[in-house]
């Protein structure tokens, strides 16, 4: 390597001749003929090598360098094949581009412009293709023309990894120099360093330069660095970001060889290097230009360190190093400090700092509230503010953009549209004076002043220009308040919405006041105010044209019509009659001369201003404070093609044919009439409108056009594109035509219903139009009109072009001609055309892009199969197929035709793809079927859900999933998985799992059938998803009838027989390779030949099938590949497709076509670049499909997944889904894995295992959904690198992360993977290491339920462990780990013998080696033994080692060692074990214990707080407080429930414990219900004869003897004998066992004296249960209450029902029935019991009343709640419940609650008088009477509960006054005076009590459809009786404290109430005569000497006495019943 001294510079110029430049001078020389002779032979092909070869021969590499060759470029892994050698610019010489950040480097570099001299080094001239070598007859010496400033060389010069690399280099660099020489293009042969590289930098004058050439000379080319005057193009090979760092700052474009026609890239590239070959640079020119290591000083690992290098340098570094030394750092500044001036201002002026903001000069185009949308602080301007507060702006400015699109906004404002006439008659009229030059300029001058002073007008009365629609301008004024003081005619200051109308009206005065002066132009216009609709459309990216800004609502519809309205000179104002005209505008502009000239508002209008209203209103963002704001980069995507064609100032030539002019283009309006009145609310809409503009514009820009505008007129929406408008194209008409009839078949797939396409032809005014503050590119003129006319009277989904279109396209398109119409601006009538199919021309090409599918006889009868199965699904019948076959025989063509017609026909589909990797994850086969499901359901309601977890959410908030559902789901779906709930799983038995999955899934698949669920792949589908497909087909009978599931595979698959069902009535489909027939067949129509007359070549016919072997796909590849070769040629003299001879000498011509299908397969990716070859292989490596958030870690070292999206994007390689990536073609995959040897497989997957090493993230974190998976992927890598030990830790992790997701079908793969390649360590590894697999392995299948195996395994670790400890010193904590995991086998199991001795031998030794006396590992040994013990029957030991184990964790807790939570473990086993003892009281005592700890710390629905519930509630039930314990069960079961599911044993044992608490209570039915459930789940979970069916069997024994079915009772305890004897030996659990041997002696006796006596075996039925009413002792039990309510019409009769519980608990009130009344009055009695029993009163009967004095078939609703519940004993007929109570008090002692209509009461006056008048005390009424003071008797009024049946009420008040009852009456006017507000619900909703948070829930929806009931007319039935009173004011005097809404208000309500009225409530407490007294004003009337009192006559007189008082004292009685009731305030 030269060092700093010794430099040269050698340069081939013209003839010959050599520059060489040194330090001593420049000087000229000539080279010899026999140096060209040897650098211009052809060079032959590299061998082929190893992937991993990094090895060259030395002597090659010496050749090399003694011909002066330098080191050859290595590919740079950035840049993509399409910049090697590109097409050159129309106009080189002119590629300046404004804004390049190198611009500013090369000017002062060279001293010249760079649009002067610099491009790419591509010559114009033909060049051969890039892969064929040069022929050796290339000349060297072909000339470019001469350029005017030859630029020095600046070639530098890198370091090489070795010598190897350097001798690749060289012997690559000569193939490329004569290569070079081929093209016309002379190279650079020696390096230069850095002095001598900045002496020609420095050259910076055009003087300077010619001195170092001869004036004679002619520089064909440089290399390196190589200037023309084509250009330059600077080859350099860098790792990515060095390479982008340099081609940035120089401006240089990077180019690289490409590989030869068959190379593929494996033989010679090393993907796993950390720092690439540096071709012609130098390490000290690297280091100097770049800021990089230089190797010398301390190895050439990168800018900042790592990654390790090449060799050391002569200074002596080490090669090895990474970082930055200080020496280093030292030498770089002083190289940096020695750089040219010019070139350091320059590099600093070019860094990207703008790039993300537009031009200044092309923000003109957008409009301003596009503009100001996307605003961004400045930062080339000082900022006043600080960083902190800087950065908030720049979060909040971010947050003001659409963050994806599509995306709308609604803002108020005004529509104003102003249409330009008179155009067309100036244009020619101009012209024919001025001639067709002159006249179109001043044409186009004088449209541009009338458009310009039209735009500065609406601009300067603070309008937007939203855009130029043709001849018009559509403008926006926002309704914003701009600090202008605008008065009315009476002086009175204008709102907003009035200043902007005045604006808008200002504004067409002054433009029609302008525009009057202009003789030739008027306008016309209209404009419109109101709410505006403004939509975001596109894809968001920087490059303009792909998005759009479209405005529409209804301003804009009125506009348009106003619009067509106006005539010549007027402009309509909605709101106003008479329009403005032209003489008003002048007047006008007379009057407002001076305010307008004195306005200075042009400034601020074209200032950039955020959209944020709280950010404009903060007095710290001035645009001084800030710095100023431009407009973000991304708003450039909404710049129209046009425009941004105008605004590119590196495009001279597009500049050159943009200017203002006439020209002839072709325009396409599409008018979109599905769209026309869209809802964004819609999202389905909203995404279908994006859709069709980001297709409309694809199509546009795919067929040479521009797109124009996307917009809302008064035509609808509509999308405009021209053709011919930048670009002089050859034939715009058939560019035009082929664009619309893309169009017409796009629009059609995107199923739009309604839409017509206009095609027009003609000369239009084309260019730049406006003010600089906005202007656009325009195109108008009357052809423009037409197209839009003709769109109009285009068939629906038809297509219209004009005559002209049609003259020059009928050579190439077909039409057929219209019927004649007639258009606005056309005289008469005329022919228009309509497209129909392109002209064929004779060429051989295959007639579809991909493999058609075409029905061949073998593909027949599988067709027929599997539409036999898809119409067995349709009618009903689900219905499974098995589709098999080998590789590329076309399953999935066959499948996806099949669920093409399938779609057609209504079904929805269901799909996912598995590989053999996916059979270790459980489940794997349907996750992605089951998110696909989630998504289409929550899509069917919302569009805007786009993944699984917010579907879940979606369908949890919607009912339609609960969190068991999520939990079962998230089985299947990790990503919606709740940890917290997961945690709760574990025990369930697989069998049941399953089930519950099923239960699930049904919920959503029912939803979306008809349905076909399609499972594809080459793998195995493991056994969990076989057992779920099994119980999903098995249960789709019934649940799911419409479904069909397609599996298919290579071979026959194995299904497990737990899934064997499945092959009943199964179809099995079986694919065949194609016989040669069929091939033939199929042949044909590739090649568009299937006329029989064409014979097929049978040579061709061999070859083709031989090749392919029958497969459909390799017969495609194999005849694109021949056609490509032009090798089939059709023969028109014989009629016959054959070979084409391609060689006369060979006598074979099959022999050209390749047998190794691979080189076929993979011919198209022939030029792809090394770095794309080695993320090709890395990917086959990985697999079929992988995922790029596993895999993005490999994006640090290889550029990974950037690099595969570029691969699929470009070349089609992959599919991707998500995250996920696959193949898209199986074939290429399986031959890019062939070209890998085993050794490079293996150097790959360490290469991919060293990355995950090196990463920092930890993904064995279980929190980490995609952890599990990663492990998992690791570990097999680690497999194929053969690093055992690798893959034994990483499937360690990955089973951890299974089990603790309670899947252990996945865990216990995972276990045994890690077993079987620890076997394979070369080193034994140690006893822990080889136990603790086994032990986990067994845990999990004890989980399964696979209880063999699992003490197989655990046997034999305990027998290892054994063994071992007579050798070696023992592990004891492992060995307690083995002995307890087979005793929890042998507990689960039933075998308490044999885990009590592995017990007895654990405890003692973890007692020993744990001495500290809060170890919970101890703790935990110590409670399973207990728990053990106890389940054997020994409680008084358990109660011993319980105890233990619970003054362990004491002091674990209050050493703070542990939370509180583990004491919870120990009470709960400790109170289960005293319950067992019968010492009931301190059970409880320890189960509440739990009970407040788990209250204090989960959430109340968590699974352990519904775990103490329980074990409480049967605590009390023992001691004999099992109405207290009612509701403590009732809340288990619902929170199990929503856990866990219905089928899971935790659900089954807490209905068993509220079976026992009805049971205690005298409610056997219902008990005897929830036992047969019960038992149902347990039959299925647990297997046969386990003995925890044994306590639920002998209380269902009990239930069916209190029932009376004593014979039943019998054959139960019988059962429950059998199961004990197979469970337990003797002496176990023998109290159970003596229990049941009892029962059935006694049952015996029993059954035989009935049958010997009269009655027989006659069983109670629940009618005659419930008869039994116990009498009531007011003295013990208070004041004996029958109540009469409603309940579910609104929440305050539940609430009543609330106060009760309090009041009984007291001991105040004892109710003794509810009847409920009002029809449908028996669901009010399920919601009645179900609350009561939710409260504590289970005892209280309730019976069912008449329907309340309604109309038959009048039915009010009914609030729902999850504990209504029907039940056995609710008495059929309340009456007689009513009078069995009466009967059962004493005399004069009962009061009557009436909260609900009078007419049962009033029944039971008529039908039972003498019972009524000697029992009721008094009759308590929520109702109203008519005033006190008139009369002498007491008459209802009009309240609720008396107008439902009136009669009735009037009668009640009569009979109760005559026969001296007394009433008390609660009006309205007493709740109306302690209202409660809303926040008491939501305080009683906080105690998580069911009937609370009901309450809350019901409340709201309540309060709205109430308000929904007072807003219809008084007549209206909808209203139910509500009092005609009862109106909107009434309403909002009663709720809130506005006086009136309207009634119009639609949405809810709630959110303006302040206060509720609770009625019923305040009628419980005036029962009390204490409450009464304390907080009641009663005014009396005395009737036949009984006083009878009122609470509340009027708003004034309410009856309240203090309702502050009050308030309180209910709220703390409701507060009290709800904490009561669910034990939180007991001690």
């Amino acid at each position: 390597m030269p060092n700093d001294s010794n430099i040269t510079v050698t340069l081939e110029v013209a003839n010959g001749a050599m520059m060489v430049e040194n330090g001593s001078g420049v000087k000229i020389v000539r080279k010899s003929p026999d140096d060209d002779q040897s650098s211009s032979q052809p060079q032959r092909p590299p061998s082929a090598g190893s992937l991993m070869n990094g090895s060259s021969a030395s002597a090659s590499a010496a050749a090399a360098e003694s011909k002066g060759m330098p080191p050859r470029s290595l590919t740079p892994p950035s840049a993509p094949d399409d910049d090697v050698f590109p097409a050159p610019p129309a106009n080189p010489e002119l590629e300046a581009s404004g804004g390049d950040p190198s611009r500013a480097l090369i000017e002062a570099t060279f001293g010249v412009p760079r649009s002067a001299s610099l491009s790419r080094i591509v010559p114009q001239s033909a060049s051969p293709p890039r892969t064929a070598e040069p022929p050796p007859s290339a000349s060297r010496d072909v000339s470019p023309p001469p350029h005017p400033h030859p630029p020095p060389d600046r070639s530098p010069q890198g370091p090489g990894p070795g010598p190897g690399r350097r001798a690749r280099g060289r012997r690559r660099s000569g193939k490329l120099r004569r290569q070079g020489h081929a093209r016309g293009t002379t190279k650079l042969t020696k390096s230069t360093s850095a002095p001598g590289l900045r002496k020609l930098l420095a050259c910076s004058d055009e003087a300077s330069r010619a001195a170092l050439f001869d004036s004679s000379s002619q520089v064909e080319s440089w290399s390196r660095v190589g200037l023309s005057s084509h250009g330059y193009q600077h080859r350099r090979s860098l790792s990515p970001k060095t390479t982008s760092s340099w081609s940035s700052i120089l401006g240089l474009e990077v180019a690289r060889p490409a590989p030869s026609r068959l190379d593929y890239g494996y033989d010679r590239y090393d993907p796993f290097r950390s720092l690439l070959e540096v071709d012609g640079v130098t390490s000290a020119d690297r280091s100097e230009l770049l800021g990089e290591v230089d190797p010398r000083e301390g190895g050439g690992g990168g800018r900042r360190g790592g990654g390790g290098g090449g060799g050391g340098g002569p200074g002596g570094g080490s090669g090895g190093g990474g970082g930055d030394s200080d020496i280093g750092a030292v030498r770089r500044r002083s190289r940096r400090a020695s750089m040219p001036t010019h070139i350091a201002q320059a590099m600093h002026r070019s860094r990207p700092n703008q790039k993300e903001v537009m031009d200044r000069n092309a923000t003109r185009y957008l409009p301003k509230i596009l503009r100001d949308t996307y605003a961004q602080r400045q930062t080339r301007r000082p900022s006043l503010l600080g960083e902190a507060r800087l950065a908030s702006i720049d979060l909040r400015l971010r947050l003001q953009r659409p963050e994806s699109l599509p995306y709308y906004h609604d803002i108020r404002g005004s529509i104003l549209i102003l249409d330009l006439s008179g155009f067309t008659a100036l244009g020619e009229r101009l012209r024919a004076e001025l001639g067709p030059r002159d006249g179109a300029a001043e044409f186009a001058s004088r449209v541009n002043d009338t458009l310009s002073t039209m735009v500065r007008q609406v601009h300067r009365h603070w309008g937007d220009v939203l855009m130029f629609a043709g001849d018009a301008l559509i403008c926006l004024f926002e309704e914003k308040d701009y600090g202008e003081v605008m008065l009315d005619v009476e002086g009175n200051p204008l709102n907003v919405d009035q200043k902007t109308r005045r604006r808008v009206r200002d504004c067409c005065l002054s433009v029609l006041g302008q525009i009057a002066v202009e003789k030739d132009l008027t306008i016309h216009g209209g404009a419109a105010h109101g709410m505006i609709r403004c939509f975001f459309l596109g894809t968001p990216s920087k490059n303009p044209g792909t998005c759009a800004f479209v405005v529409s609502g209804h301003p804009l519809k009125q506009t348009g019509k106003l619009l067509n309205k106006a005539g010549r000179g007027e402009v309509y104002i909605d709101g106003e009659a008479q329009p403005l005209t032209e003489k008003e505008g002048v007047v006008f502009m007379q009057q407002s001369c001076e305010e307008v000239t004195d306005r200075s508002i042009q400034e601020s209008q074209d200032k950039v201003m955020p959209r944020d209203n709280a950010l404009l209103s903060d007095p710290d963002v001035s645009i001084d404070a800030v710095g100023g704001f431009d407009v973000n980069a991304h708003a450039m995507a909404y710049l129209g093609t046009l425009a941004a064609r105008r605004c590119d100032q590196g495009s001279q030539n597009a500049m050159s044919m943009l200017l203002n002019e006439l020209r002839p283009v072709a325009i396409v309006f599409v008018g979109l009439h599905d769209l026309d009145d869209i809802d964004p609310r819609d999202s389905a809409l909203l995404r279908l409108m994006n859709e069709a503009f980001t297709t409309l514009s694809r199509i546009t820009h795919a067929c040479n056009g521009a797109v124009r505008d996307m917009l809302f007129d008064d035509k609808g929406c509509v999308f405009i594109s021209v053709f011919g408008a930048h670009s002089h194209e050859v034939n715009p008409c058939f560019d035009a035509t082929v664009s619309a009839m893309r169009m017409e078949s796009a629009l059609k797939d995107l199923k739009l219903k309604r839409f017509s396409l206009g095609v027009s032809f003609g000369e239009c005014f084309c260019g730049e139009v406006g003010p600089p503050l906005r202007s656009d590119y325009v195109v108008m003129g009357p052809e423009v009109n037409l197209a839009a006319r003709l769109m109009g009277k285009a068939p629906n989904r038809g297509t219209l072009v004009s005559k002209r279109i049609f003259t020059h396209s009928k050579g190439f398109i077909h039409f057929q001609k219209s019927e004649e119409i007639q258009v606005k601006g056309k005289d008469g009538f005329f022919h228009a055309y309509i497209p129909q199919t392109r002209i064929e021309r004779q060429s051989l090409e295959i007639t579809e892009p991909q493999q058609p599918f075409v029905i061949m006889p073998s593909r027949q009868n599988a067709m027929d199969s599997l539409m036999q199965v898809k119409e067995r699904a349709k009618e009903r019948h689900p219905t499974i197929a098995f589709v098999s076959g080998g590789p590329f025989l076309g399953k999935s063509r066959l499948i996806n035709e099949v669920a093409g017609r399938a779609a057609a026909d209504g079904f929805r589909i269901l799909k996912s793809f598995r590989t053999s990797l996916d059979s270790f994850t459980s489940f794997f086969p349907l996750r992605q079927i089951v998110s696909e499901a989630m998504i289409m359901c929550a899509t069917n309601e919302r569009e805007d859900v786009d993944n699984e977890i917010a579907a879940a959410n979606y369908l949890v908030n919607q009912n339609i999933f609960n969190k068991t559902d999520r939990v079962n789901v998230g089985s299947i779906v990790p990503t919606v998985a709740d940890a917290q709930l997961l945690s709760l799983l574990s025990g369930l038995n697989p069998k049941a799992r399953t089930r519950s999955i099923v239960d699930s899934l049904m919920k959503i698949l029912k939803l979306l059938q008809p349905l076909i669920i399609i499972l594809e792949g080459d793998g195995d589908i493991d056994p969990s998803s076989w057992s779920l497909l099994a119980e999903l087909m098995q249960r789709a009978g019934v649940e799911c009838p419409k479904i069909m599931l397609i599996v298919s595979s290579r071979d026959s698959p194995t299904i497990t027989s737990a899934a064997s069902n499945l092959r009943r009535n199964a179809i099995q489909v079986k694919l065949t390779p194609f016989e040669k027939h069929e091939t033939e067949q199929y042949l044909r129509v590739l090649l568009g030949k299937q006329n029989e007359s064409t014979t097929i070549d049978q040579r061709l016919l061999d070859v083709v099938h031989d090749r392919a072997n029958g497969c459909p796909l390799f017969i495609e590849c194999v005849v694109r590949w021949a056609i490509a070769k032009d090798m089939i040629e059709f023969v028109e003299s014989s009629n016959k497709m054959s070979l084409k001879m391609l060689d006369e000498r060979s006598d074979d011509v099959t022999a050209a076509i390749p047998r190794e299908l691979s080189n076929i397969l993979l011919a198209p990716f022939n030029k792809l670049s090394p770095p794309l070859w080695d993320v090709l292989k890395i990917a086959s490596c990985i697999g079929y499909s992988f995922d790029a958030d596993v895999y993005s870690t490999l994006n640090t070292v290889l550029d990974f997944m950037p690099k595969i999206r570029e691969l699929s994007s470009k070349y089609d390689c992959f599919d991707q889904t998500g995250s996920h990536f696959r193949w898209k073609q199986q074939a290429v995959y399986e031959a890019v894995k062939s070209l890998l040897m085993v050794n490079q497989r293996q150097k790959i997957h360490r290469m991919i295992v060293r990355a995950f090493e090196q990463s920092k993230n930890d993904y064995s974190d279980v929190g980490d959904i995609k952890g599990g998976d990663i492990c998992r992927l690791l570990g097999r890598h680690c497999a194929l690198a053969e690093d055992w030990s690798g893959a034994f830790k990483q499937y360690m992790r990955a089973g951890h992360r299974a089990k603790a997701m309670f899947n252990f079908n996945e865990a216990s793969k995972m276990y045994e993977e890690a077993i079987d390649f620890q076997a394979k360590m070369s080193n034994q590894p140690p006893l822990r290491s080889r136990m603790i697999p086994t032990i986990n392995l067994g845990t999990c299948m004890r989980e399964l339920a696979r209880y063999k195996e699992a003490e197989a395994v655990l046997s034999q670790c305990l027998t290892e462990a054994q063994s071992e400890f007579s050798d070696i010193a023992l592990d004891e904590e492992l060995y307690v780990r083995a002995l307890t995991a087979l005793a929890a086998l042998y507990q689960a199991q039933s075998k308490y013998d044999a885990a009590r001795k592995l017990f007895e031998r654990a405890v003692p030794i973890a007692r020993n080696i744990q001495e500290s006396r809060s170890s919970l590992w101890l703790a935990e040994n110590i409670a399973g033994y207990a728990e053990t013990l106890r389940k054997s029957g020994d409680l008084p030991q358990a109660e011993r080692h319980h105890r233990e184990a619970l003054e362990i964790r004491t002091c674990a807790v209050e050493e703070k060692s542990c939370t509180e939570l583990e004491l919870a473990v120990s009470y709960t086993q400790l109170g289960c074990t005293l319950a067992g003892m019968r010492q009931y009281k301190e059970a409880y005592e320890r189960h509440h214990q739990a009970l407040t700890l788990r209250y204090r710390y989960l959430d109340f629905s968590h699974g352990l707080v519904s775990e103490s519930l329980n074990y409480c509630a049967e605590s009390l039930c023992a001691l004999g407080r099992a109405g207290e314990g009612i509701p403590l069960a009732l809340h288990a079961v619902e929170i199990r429930k929503l856990i866990f599911g219905t089928s899971h044993p935790a659900y089954a044992h807490a209905l068993s414990v509220l079976a026992s608490c009805y049971h205690a209570v005298g409610r056997y039915f219902d008990a005897c219900d929830c036992l047969e459930k019960c038992l149902e789940i347990c039959e299925v979970a647990f297997q046969k004869n386990h003995a925890n069916i044994i306590p639920n069997l002998m209380n269902y024994g009990n239930v069916l003897r209190s029932t009376g079915d004593l014979v039943k009772a019998r054959i139960v305890y019988q059962r429950a004998i059998t199961i004990h004897q197979l469970n337990f030996k003797k002496g176990q659990q023998a109290r159970q066992l003596e229990k049941c041997k009892a029962e059935v002696d006694d049952l015996t006796e029993k059954i035989e004296e009935l049958e010997c006596s009269a009655k027989g075996l006659l069983n109670d039925t629940p009618e005659d249960l419930a008869r039994k009413v116990a009498d009531a002792d007011v003295e013990s039990q208070g004041t004996p209450v029958v109540v009469f309510t409603d309940i579910g019409r609104d929440v305050d009769d539940e609430l009543a029902l609330v106060i009760l519980s309090s009041l009984k608990r007291k001991h105040i009130l004892n109710p003794i029935a509810v009847i409920t009344t009002l029809s449908p009055q028996r669901d009010r009695a399920h919601l009645a019991r179900g609350s009561m029993d939710a409260m504590g009163m289970p005892d209280v009967p309730v019976g069912i009343g008449s329907c309340g004095g309604l109309a038959d078939g009048a039915e009010p609703e009914v609030y729902g709640a999850d504990y209504s519940r029907s039940s056995p004993c609710i008495f059929e007929s309340g009456m007689e419940l009513t009078c069995r109570a009466l009967e059962s008090v004493p005399p004069k002692s009962a009061v009557l609650l009436c909260i609900a209509s009078l007419t049962d009461v009033a029944s039971l006056i008529r039908e039972h008088q003498d019972l009524f008048t000697s029992k009721v005390k008094e009759v308590v009424l929520m109702g109203g009477v008519v005033s006190t003071e008139l009369g002498d008797s007491l008459i209802p009024d009009s309240a609720y509960n008396n107008n439902c049946d009136i009669s009735s009420a009037r009668f009640l008040y009569k009979r109760c006054q005559e026969l001296g009852v007394p009433t008390a009456t609660l009006s309205r006017w007493a709740a109306y005076g302690c209202p409660i507000p809303p926040k008491l619900l939501d305080e009683l909703a906080n105690t998580e009590h069911m009937v609370a948070t009901n309450i809350r829930s019901v409340s709201k929806l309540t309060i709205d459809k109430l308000w929904n009931k007072v807003i219809l007319h008084p007549s209206d039935p909808r209203r139910e009786k509500l009092p005609e009173r009862c109106d909107v004011n009434w309403f909002c005097r009663t709720f809130m404290s506005k006086r009136e809404i309207s009634k119009e208000w639609t949405s809810s309500v709630w959110t303006l109430v302040e206060k509720l009225n609770m009625y019923d409530p305040l009628a419980v407490l005036l029962c009390v005569p204490a409450y009464r007294l304390a907080h009641f004003d009663c005014k009396s009337k005395i009737v036949n000497g009984v006083s009878h009192i009122v609470v509340g006559t009027s708003d004034r007189d309410t009856g309240v006495k203090n309702r502050v008082s009050l308030y309180n004292e209910y709220a703390s009685l409701f507060l009290y019943a709800f904490q009561e009731s669910l034990h939180k305030n007991i001690g």
